[in-house]
């Protein structure tokens, strides 16, 4: 069996305050976090679960992931956008076309997402949060197919899309040019080996796939940190 995605994880300066935001936006419930912050649970078995965890690093340059929400109409698009503002969230700039039908704003740390509008047949039938947009190799699209074993849903023109077996959500990679990265992501993933699983066969597995582990001395006895043969960080948690 492959490792599971356990969380996407953000680094927030005020951990509470950020769930709260993307609870309001995506009418889920919060929780606490063992790690002194806060979480959003899943709905049901095809959602990510969302960490929310304290970081004294500022936001640097713009994020390599971000959150699509769908849309069933303009009117649901302008609700979730008008949602959003209301809680804190704010219109930025990111080089978007007017004839765009996406929305592009801001939560209050910062970190980009869009609101697209009705009609998106790629994300159709993915949900509210239809997909994690990345930027990204082709080569780690099929890492991260390998590593969770979700198979490929869109490979074309250096593009690819990968979604659970179960539906959900597609994380996405857009393929070259990648964006630099400007210092450690503020959201990444953290995997959760197979239930009695062997974390350093999770590990040594990840490696043979092109991952590479990173020594930060820290969290030892509760993870593994890694980055993907893009350089993007992510965690093997100790299994539960």
């Amino acid at each position: 069996m492959t490792c599971q995605l356990f969380a996407i994880c953000f680094d927030a300066s005020e951990p509470l305050d950020l769930a709260r935001f993307w609870s309001g936006v995506l009418g889920r419930e919060t929780a606490d976090d063992p790690h002194d912050g806060a979480m959003i649970l899943p709905g049901d078995d095809t959602e990510f679960r969302i960490r929310f965890l304290p970081t004294q690093e500022r936001k640097v340059g713009q994020n390599r992931m971000h959150f699509d929400l769908t849309s069933a109409s303009l009117e649901d698009q302008q609700q979730t956008v008008a949602r959003a503002l209301a809680l804190g969230g704010r219109h930025i700039d990111v080089g978007q076309l007017p004839e765009e039908d996406h929305v592009v704003l801001a939560d209050p740390d910062g970190n980009e997402f869009c609101v697209v509008g009705p009609g998106n047949k790629f994300l159709a039938d993915c949900g509210f949060v239809g997909a994690l947009a990345c930027d990204g190799s082709q080569e780690v699209g099929y890492f991260w197919s390998e590593a969770l074993g979700w198979p490929l849903v869109w490979d074309q023109d250096q593009e690819t899309a990968i979604q659970s077996p179960h539906g959900g959500p597609k994380i996405t990679w857009g393929g070259p040019p990648v964006a630099p990265k400007t210092g450690r992501n503020r959201l990444r993933f953290d995997l959760a080996p197979p239930v009695h699983g062997d974390r350093q066969a999770e590990v040594d597995r990840l490696v043979s796939l092109g991952a590479t582990r990173v020594d930060t001395g820290q969290g030892e006895g509760s993870w593994v940190e890694m980055v993907d043969p893009d350089g993007n960080e992510f965690r093997v948690l100790t299994p539960r």
